[in-house]
């Protein structure tokens, strides 16, 4: 009887040993998945922390795009509008010196269709410059939804041809100027 009475004994000690560990297994395990979830409720915390940072330094990236885009237009109007007014300086200025030197209207009448002859292809380039440098002006407006290389590609080359055609004088300014300068010479 003793035996038996140890043997118990001995069985429910094992038993409450057992009981005992794999408490302490369960606690374990639970403490585990509780760091588990706080770590993981921190990586998702971090991750959307960072994709607002994205989203924010996007949206500051964009705006200042998009500036600086506008900034661009506004530049390549005021430009165009320069180089218009240029323009109609330049061609007033040879209106009065060619009114100024009567290039052959009261001396001879039939110079007087020559000289009309000469100030039509003026005017008409003035016109011609006009059309351009409005419809350059229209560009650059329609091109504000343009990207930056589309609208390099379609103004650099109109602007250049505008440009150096307003800037390089004709041959008939380059001819008054050698008969105004052979006339003060003389």
């Amino acid at each position: 009887m003793l035996r038996t009475e140890e043997r118990q004994r001995l069985a429910r000690e094992r038993r409450e040993e057992r009981e005992k560990q794999h408490a302490a297994k369960e606690t374990q395990i639970l403490e585990k998945e509780r760091k588990a979830k706080v770590q993981y409720e921190k990586q998702l915390e971090e991750r959307q922390r960072k994709l607002k940072e994205m989203k924010q330094k996007e949206e500051q990236r964009r705006a200042a795009v998009e500036e600086k885009r506008k900034q661009k237009i506004e530049e390549e109007k005021e430009r165009c509008e320069a180089v218009l007014h240029r323009t109609l300086e330049r061609n007033q200025r040879l209106e009065t010196r060619q009114k100024r030197w009567s290039w052959g209207g009261s001396v001879n009448p039939d110079l007087e269709g020559k000289t009309a002859s000469k100030h039509s292809p003026s005017t008409a380039n003035l016109r011609q410059a006009e059309a351009a440098m409005s419809k350059c002006l229209s560009s650059s407006a329609a091109l504000s939804n343009a990207s930056d290389q589309t609208r390099r590609s379609q103004l650099s080359p109109l602007d250049s041809i505008i440009i150096s055609r307003l800037l390089a004088p004709t041959q008939a300014s380059l001819a008054r100027s050698k008969s105004a300068a052979t006339l003060l010479a003389d």
